[in-house]
């Protein structure tokens, strides 16, 4: 809902949610009992799902994303939420499904007292657009990664994501003033000695929830490091020859989930993989099979306890195709690719 809803409309939505949905009472049975009209009890039931009093999940025995998350549990571990979309559907639409599904997913997620870190991108951009609002108590969302290039300092695109998730759970917002790469790596050490970055630097080593999408030079929906002019032509190229298929807040890592070695990680300024994989509960998002090798060396790096993604994604994940269908290589084959 667009406008804000005062503390009365909300008693009165948890009112009406309860007669309705656990009451089992008719909408015309509430209205009587509220003194009101039937329209305005559905408006408040809508009220009641817009700022999550009530979250409606499906759960059936025979539907395909049930199988699907069972398989992929199986199989990597996760807890995953498979998001049904058309296989005809449009790239920016199966990124607002799933960032919709995202938002609510998050519902059970935040309580009191939280760090929550967040990845910017073109993925949490649209889930930060589509969370619902939560009451919850000393909450901190902090940045993971800097988001300046040689371009712009990228401080607005990044802030304002962050802010989105404060603003929808009552939280804090911790910035990153620092660029996505330093060109130099002895200038990282000296930054990371600073007390002002030391500070950023304790806040994400105590996180309680990540919330990140993985990056990927071939997405159809543009990955921001990717487009957003954070690396130069000759970075990509060694990318490729190191076997990258991937990044996680501007770390890269390969097809078997390794990141040691790879150069440009000495220089970038999200977490190291061994800090995210400290973090208790992980939320990967990822839409489109376009991603799908950076989301194989994602789950192969052990980096996600809990994963939303849409239905083809989830079928070519388990039955290991390529974005093209062709089955795919276990190794490096599925490596970045630089685009002439």
């Amino acid at each position: 809902m667009d406008q804000l809803i005062d503390g009365e409309t909300i008693a009165r939505a948890l009112t009406a949610a309860h007669l309705y949905y656990v009451q089992d009472r008719t909408m015309e049975a509430i209205a009587q009992e509220l003194g009101t009209s039937r329209s305005t009890v559905s408006r408040l039931l809508s009220a009641a799902r817009a700022t999550g009093i009530v979250d409606i999940r499906i759960r059936s025995p025979f539907a395909a994303p049930q199988r699907l998350e069972e398989r992929l549990a199986e199989r990597f571990g996760v807890l995953a939420q498979v998001v049904p979309v058309p296989d005809d559907a449009g790239d920016m639409e199966r990124l607002q499904r799933v960032a919709i599904a995202a938002g609510h997913a998050m519902l059970e997620m935040m309580h009191d007292d939280m760090t929550v870190g967040v990845a910017w991108g073109s993925t949490t951009d649209a889930v930060s657009r589509h969370l619902v609002p939560k009451s919850v108590r000393g909450t901190t969302f902090v940045q993971l990664n800097g988001s300046g290039n040689t371009r712009t300092t990228g401080l607005l695109y990044a802030s304002e994501i962050l802010s989105r998730f404060a603003a929808a759970y009552g939280g804090t917002a911790q910035q990153f003033p620092v660029p996505a790469f330093f060109d130099d790596p002895r200038t990282r050490e000296a930054m990371w000695r600073e007390r002002s970055t030391r500070r950023i630097l304790d806040i994400q080593r105590g996180m309680d929830l990540v919330v990140f999408s993985t990056g990927s030079a071939g997405s159809r929906v543009p990955s921001h490091v990717y487009s957003g002019g954070y690396l130069e032509s000759q970075e990509l190229a060694e990318l490729a020859e190191e076997g990258v298929v991937g990044d996680i807040a501007t770390v890269f890592f390969r097809a078997d989930g390794s990141s040691d070695g790879i150069a440009l990680n000495e220089r970038a300024t999200g977490p190291n993989l061994e800090v995210i994989r400290s973090v208790p509960r992980r939320l990967c998002i990822v839409s489109g099979v376009s991603k799908l090798a950076s989301l194989r060396g994602a789950l192969a790096a052990e980096t996600a306890t809990d994963l939303v993604l849409d239905e083809a994604t989830a079928r070519a994940l388990l039955e290991g195709t390529g974005p093209d269908g062709d089955e795919s290589m276990r190794g490096g084959d599925e490596s970045l690719h630089v685009k002439e």
